[in-house]
């Protein structure tokens, strides 16, 4: 059935519809302030950093996701990027990982695109926020044999406390094997969100670091007028390998009050989560 599995690969320039979820929890008054706390985390389809998620039983990647939903509800963000999250697929329970985070998180939006789509097999970029998205857009990279597709979901938000500024928050998944893939679709990343007109925020595994040889974050940087936070500190974001391979991205006309790797164990890889303001 998987016989050539970049041919699963999902569309590209998918509009997506935003799922609302209404609950007692959901319609709590959430802070009121003029920042925007962001979160990031791989998913791992679940799995966490145990075996791969075909051999995990459905209640126990349940369980997984349940945990990550309690980090949330501590941390409290307004908008969380996610990746390698599933739908309904067979290797991790056949139910959507993404409505799952969102509702035990308390989260009142999410939206959810593919970037791997097939007979029972669907994954991709998702965002869960407490802010409504509007006109929400998965995109998918061109095919990259014999890894499967990755890539981005774009949704626009309204800063909170403030009725005119907007920003454009991106979850993005960068191919893992091979360097060239990752700049090849840094390239596609330029072309898609130069020129929209608003604040960019890029969240997601990037799969490579700022300051080693490969230059695909430094050229992504670059082309889009982007900072980091603390570049060069090292703060290790895969423990396997004491790499820092998450990152999150933000237009000169933003800054971080705070960023923190935090230590929970959710996936194989860490969670960001960072407060962003614009400048004074």
């Amino acid at each position: 059935m998987f016989a050539v599995p970049w041919a699963l690969t999902g569309p590209s320039g998918t509009q997506l519809t935003v799922h609302s979820i209404v609950s007692a929890e959901s319609s709590l008054e959430r802070r009121k302030t003029n920042t925007l706390r962001v979160f990031s985390l791989n998913l791992a389809h679940g799995r966490r950093d145990g075996e791969h998620q075909v051999l995990q039983s459905t209640d126990t990647i349940r369980s997984h996701l349940d945990g990550v939903a309690a980090v949330l509800r501590r941390e409290a963000p307004d908008v969380v990027a996610l990746q390698e999250a599933d739908g309904a697929s067979f290797w991790s329970g056949q139910f959507d990982h993404v409505e799952h985070v969102a509702r035990e998180g308390a989260f009142t939006h999410f939206v959810h695109g593919y970037n791997v789509r097939g007979p029972l097999l669907r994954y991709g970029t998702a965002i869960v926020s407490q802010l409504e998205p509007s006109a929400p857009v998965s995109r998918t990279f061109d095919p990259s044999p014999p890894t499967m597709g990755k890539g981005l979901v774009i949704g626009t938000f309204d800063w909170p406390c403030n009725k005119v500024a907007q920003v454009d928050v991106v979850s993005i998944h960068l191919d893992y094997a091979r360097a060239g893939v990752r700049q090849s679709q840094v390239r596609q990343i330029v072309g898609w969100l130069r020129g929209r007109g608003r604040p960019l925020i890029l969240l997601g595994d990037f799969n490579c670091d700022f300051n080693g040889e490969e230059a695909s974050l430094r050229t992504l940087a670059a082309e889009l007028r982007l900072h980091t936070f603390e570049p060069a500190n090292g703060q290790a974001t895969f423990p396997a390998t004491g790499e820092r391979l998450d990152w999150i991205l933000i237009s000169p006309e933003l800054e971080f009050v705070d960023y923190r790797v935090l230590p929970d164990v959710l996936s194989d890889h860490a969670a960001l989560v960072a407060t962003i303001k614009f400048h004074d």
